[in-house]
């Protein structure tokens, strides 16, 4: 499946997309598995994220302290502005009552601290970023050492690793069809 980087928005300067995130509500709202999304619901989630956290960090002028520049090659920091991305779409949604904004707000100020934590943990900084560290459990191999790297292009790595996410879930979808293909050769496609 082939990327639509072309579709992709183009933030000033600064990667501000002055549209905002409204632009990208889906028409229900529901909960986000990572997991089990398909590769074009993949990328459209990731860009739609992406667009979203860029306003939220803009908006609310927060420091890479809370969201760094690499957020998305941490899976904790992936999960944990998904989560709060929804609970805006939803505080915001024209139907719902007038103080649940107030209480995103709320929540938010409580995820502020969990994501410092996570930043935290992560070691990932505003110029140089490494993988999170996990920890080996007792009979499992120790965990290979972690060495950090430093930020030169954010929306360049950006894009290389939403490119590589999606083509990742295409082989892995690709794998499963050609699978079903040889146990069942009569199915319909």
């Amino acid at each position: 499946m082939a990327s639509h980087e072309d579709d992709w928005p183009s933030p000033d300067a600064d990667g501000f997309d002055p549209a905002g995130p409204g632009d990208d509500v889906p028409e229900q709202l529901r909960p986000v598995n990572w997991n089990l999304l398909l590769a074009h619901e993949l990328e459209q989630e990731w860009l739609a994220l992406n667009r979203w956290v860029e306003w939220l960090r803009h908006t609310y002028a927060l420091p890479a302290s809370v969201i760094p520049p690499y957020w998305h090659r941490h899976p904790e920091l992936q999960w944990e502005l998904s989560a709060l991305h929804l609970h805006w779409l939803a505080a915001y949604d024209p139907d719902q009552d007038a103080s649940a904004p107030h209480g995103w707000h709320r929540d938010f100020a409580a995820t502020r601290d969990r994501l410092r934590d996570w930043v935290a943990t992560a070691g990932t900084r505003l110029d140089r970023d490494r993988p999170s560290r996990q920890t080996a459990w007792p009979g499992e191999p120790p965990t290979p050492s972690v060495e950090e790297t430093p930020i030169i292009d954010r929306r360049a790595d950006f894009v290389a690793f939403v490119i590589e996410q999606v083509a990742r879930r295409q082989a892995a979808e690709d794998a499963f069809y050609a699978q079903l293909d040889e146990h069942y050769p009569d199915r319909e496609q």
